[in-house]
């Protein structure tokens, strides 16, 4: 192979990685603008908790509009409908989204098909002209030995650099992923417990009594309901996020495997060729070669497939920012991180009220109709312990007949607070459980008192949970929060694995030619000295470059 026909593939091949660090770039820059004109901004990745159930919404007109998520960013070319725009938006589980992004990375498919053909094709040819052509090397360029030399050193180099960008960027890249796995998943686990909190609250509910009474049986019945659902629906989130994210993780674990296995081979053999190329082993260097050949156009595939996950990612980013504007709409984003069902949620709501208002309630009744009671005759029983001293005062009831919102009147004692206020009107009591001291309360009274009141406040605590299963308010914090937190370094450390991947191609590549180039100006060159020695000093002439 002449040094003129290095040179003419050389520029080729230069030719057709500049195509691609040119359509790769248009797509990189894309990813990383401000806000496109379909109006959200470049947020945050996300995905990961699926279920099958959809959002349901609580305005009946909201319920049947829907959101095309990132439809600005994702208008690309779709190969599946004859190339025109493809206007789905953001859709993971649409094979036209799928099919327009791939096109983003046509440009390195094409690189490394043309790559593998061009250069197979050479190498083909410069084998047959060496079995079947032989001839005796004559005289060699300097200049050709030595050019080939330094660039032999610098893409080497580039490759070492190319090399470390990858390792590095694919190690933040992991670390950035599995932050954002693990806090979707703790999101969805927070919100498990809580459902499972509340129906264990609902469920004793159910065998709070107070002096015999009990809530009634109709209300019991709706709360063995309400559990129910609230099980099924924890249970369901919860094997779902657990299948999701180990299916996640591991594919997480694979990526990292296989881009370091990437970046150790593709630098042991930047280093092996050159070192077999400075050593004159032209037979190892033929085989890295060869090996090298097939590798590049491999790491190619893998730039273009690795550039449209990044892109997948951004766009999933926009998409987050656009829900969080739009919460209550039908998207995509559904089969990624959905609102627990509405009716569910309203359900739950107004059970957890009125159970709430009739414990309450029931307390309250318990302490006008019984320790209040002044001077009771003994003849009436179960509802007389001699019970004396100042008034008990009553529980705080947070909600109206109605269940709306309720303020605490005068006098009354507020949940979080009313065991300890009662604490001090507990009498002690003889053995037929008859108050010796002055007090409205006998310990026994107190004791199923204090469990009314902390069920009826666990119930009243978990009212800002439900309003926020309703409206989608945690669903909305989490894609947020991913969004100002992990999406800049999912973009950042995602970039820097794609440039890692075209540094380590592109070297690599440049780097076999040059390996041929110089092993053959190599060889010339020792035959030109040891034909000079033979001949006595007789010059040759050098061939220029």
């Amino acid at each position: 192979m002449s040094t003129f026909t290095s040179k003419k593939l050389l520029l080729c091949l230069t030719l057709f990685l500049f195509i691609a660090l040119t359509a790769g770039n248009t797509h990189i820059s894309h990813t990383f603008r401000g806000k496109d004109g379909g109006g959200a901004g470049g947020g945050v990745e996300r995905g990961v908790v699926g279920l099958d159930t959809r959002r349901s919404l609580v305005d009946e007109n909201m319920q049947n509009s829907s959101l095309i998520l990132a439809e600005e960013r994702t208008r690309r070319k779709d190969p599946l409908d004859d190339f025109h725009k493809y206007t789905g938006g953001w859709n993971i589980s649409n094979d036209h989204y799928w099919a327009s992004v791939a096109w983003t990375a046509v440009p390195f498919f094409v690189v490394a098909g043309l790559w593998f053909v061009i250069f197979g094709v050479s190498l083909t040819l410069i084998c047959f002209c060496y079995c079947c052509c032989p001839r005796e090397p004559y005289g060699y360029s300097r200049t050709a030995y030595a050019l080939s030399l330094i660039l032999l050193i610098f893409f080497t180099v580039a490759a070492i650099v190319g090399c470390i960008v990858l390792y590095t960027g694919q190690a933040k890249f992991h670390s950035s992923t599995t932050k954002t796995l693990n806090y979707v998943v703790s999101q969805a686990d927070t919100t498990v417990e809580s459902l499972r909190n509340l129906s264990g609250y609902l469920g004793a509910a159910k065998q709070i009594g107070v002096d015999s009474v009990f809530l009634p049986s109709d209300v019991q019945s709706n709360i063995d309901t309400t559990i129910t659902k609230l099980n099924s629906a924890a249970t369901k989130l919860s094997n779902t996020t657990e299948k999701n994210s180990k299916r996640i993780d591991d594919g997480l674990d694979s990526i990292r495997l296989a881009l370091i296995v990437i970046a150790a081979v593709m630098l042991c053999l930047a280093f092996i060729g050159f070192l077999f190329s400075i050593l004159g082993m032209q037979a190892c260097v033929y085989f890295l070669v060869i090996f090298g050949w097939i590798l590049v156009a491999g790491t190619f595939i893998l730039c273009g497939i690795f550039l449209l996950a990044h892109n997948v990612v951004a766009d999933a980013c926009v998409s987050m920012d656009e829900w969080v504007e739009h919460p209550t709409a039908h998207t995509a984003l559904d089969d990624v991180l959905p609102c627990v069902d509405n009716a569910t949620a309203q359900e739950t709501s107004s059970r957890t009220k009125d159970v709430t208002y009739k414990l309450s309630s029931m307390v309250d009744k318990v302490i006008n109709n019984i320790s209040n009671l002044n001077n009771p005759p003994p003849q009436l029983g179960p509802i007389y312990f001699n019970q004396s001293g100042p008034l008990l005062p009553v529980l705080c009831n947070p909600y109206n007949a109605d269940l709306t919102d309720r303020k605490c009147a005068l006098g009354e004692v507020e949940l979080q607070n009313a065991t300890q206020v009662w604490k001090s009107y507990v009498c002690e009591i003889n053995t037929a459980g008859i108050c010796i001291t002055p007090g409205r309360l006998t310990p026994i009274f107190y004791n199923q008192m204090e469990a009314a009141v902390n069920v009826t406040y666990g119930l009243y605590r978990y009212g800002p949970f439900l309003v926020d299963l309703q409206d989608c308010t945690f669903v909305r914090d989490t894609f947020s929060n991913i969004s100002n937190r992990n999406c800049p370094s999912l973009q950042k450390y995602s970039s820097w694995i794609y440039i890692g991947l075209v540094m380590v191609s592109a070297a690599v590549m440049l780097s076999l030619i040059f390996w041929v180039i110089y092993a053959r100006e190599r060889r010339h060159r020792v035959y030109t000295k040891q034909f000079m020695e033979g001949t006595g000093g007789f010059q040759v002439q050098d061939k220029g470059a």
